[in-house]
């Protein structure tokens, strides 16, 4: 949404931005005088139900009534709008809501697929759950009210045709921003090394550095990465073993941004009996994150997709500074944009995560002709850029008569 509300401000639209509070949003934003940013607090009881499911749907739904009247009380609040466009998830009360308020203030009303909010809400209560099965049918009935719609990949489109009836839908990958460039080894290195300092890691000869952009939500599976480090770490001391001259590259794991799970695996992270291999967890700055995540050898994904339908936009990032991906397996959409062998390397347990990771780092950094191969991969998805992929796909929809 922040490279929409950018797009549109660049194409001569006067933008309200309208989200939740928290993270700080990059100077490209804030410093453009036709955006305005407008923050809402998130209605967080649904937080305080433990592991009581019936607990969760019911504070989920007291969040839902909540949020609507925040939301809708901003939205009328904010000049009349031309369009208004929506990011889906959260469906709840965003679609409902967004809906309205497009109709009193005569707005055409365009939703972005990114996921199914329902999908989400059942990785918690369950498929079969009363509160999901409500959430599933008010998501198909708010998505076939927009005038218009964007999604992610094209088998997302197919599923809204056939389950949700809506027969239009315009394909708009999520593709890497500007900001996000390869960078010359010497500033990688340079980058790393100035990383591994503040970040108190030992960095003596070639290490392998793995970032893993995340949102710690639930669709996110770190337990395959703490299974993974033990399988490679028992594998790494049996090659070592074989002969004395051997050793394993010491790798360090960088998980970046921050969210309700992240307290509960960095204890878990603590606690790993790992020699080769070092987490650490962080925060990173919008203007910061580009130049981080392009000073890496991998990117991990570990996005266990609810629906099978969405594209992680991490992933589009990663390609966008040449760094291959490996990533969790969830099906065909994903297979749309990250080529096993060819871009990246897929898996679908903590075992078969080790296998590649110790095949990647075996001979590293002497050599390392499958991450060279993967990285020739990557850099040919780096273009088109977001901003042009939105000019092609994107603008005649959000901006018909421009």
């Amino acid at each position: 949404m922040q490279y929409h509300a950018h797009a549109l401000s660049v194409h001569g639209a006067d933008v309200d931005l309208v989200g939740y509070r928290g993270a700080a949003l990059p100077k490209l934003l804030t410093s453009d005088p036709r955006i305005s940013v407008h923050r809402l607090p998130e209605a967080r009881l649904r937080f305080r139900a433990g592991r009581s499911q019936i607990l969760y749907g019911l504070f989920a739904c007291v969040d839902a009534i909540r949020a609507s009247f925040v939301l809708l009380l901003a939205l009328m609040r904010i000049p009349r709008p031309d369009l208004l466009l929506v990011q889906n998830p959260p469906s709840l009360p965003t679609l409902p809501v967004a809906w309205l308020t497009a109709r009193l203030r005569g707005a055409r009303f365009v939703v972005d697929w990114h996921n199914l909010g329902y999908t989400i809400l059942a990785l918690r209560l369950g498929r079969r759950h009363m509160v999901v099965r409500l959430a599933r049918w008010l998501e198909r009935i708010g998505g076939r009210a927009a005038d218009a719609h964007l999604c992610v990949s094209r088998g997302f489109a197919r599923f809204l045709a056939e389950r949700f009836d809506i027969p239009v839908v315009r394909v708009l990958y999520d593709r890497p921003a500007s900001a996000f460039v390869p960078l010359e080894r010497a500033e990688r290195e340079q980058i790393r090394q100035a990383l591994f300092t503040r970040l108190a890691l030992r960095a003596d000869g070639g290490v392998g550095f793995i970032v893993c952009p995340t949102g710690w939500t639930e669709d996110e599976d770190f337990d395959l990465v703490i299974e993974a480090v033990q399988h490679l770490e028992e594998r790494a001391r049996g090659w070592e073993a074989g002969d004395p001259g051997r050793r394993f590259p010491d790798l360090v794991i960088l998980v970046t941004g921050d969210g309700n799970r992240r307290a509960e695996f960095e204890r878990r992270f603590a606690g790993l009996p790992a020699r080769r291999v070092q987490f650490r967890t962080r925060w990173l700055e919008p203007e910061d994150y580009p130049r981080i995540v392009g000073s890496a050898d991998l990117g991990l994904c570990l996005h266990r997709s609810s629906s099978g339908v969405d594209i992680p936009m991490k992933v589009a990032d990663l390609f966008g500074v040449r760094v291959p991906v490996c990533a969790l397996d969830y099906g065909a959409c994903l297979a749309e944009r990250v080529k096993h062998g060819e871009n990246g390397v897929l898996f679908s347990n903590g075992r078969q995560l080790a296998e590649l990771l110790f095949d990647l780092f075996e001979t590293f950094p002497s050599y390392s002709p499958l991450l060279d191969r993967l990285r020739a991969g990557a850099s040919r998805l780096a273009r088109p850029t977001w901003e042009e992929g939105w000019k092609t796909e994107a603008r005649a929809v959000l901006m018909p008569q421009a």
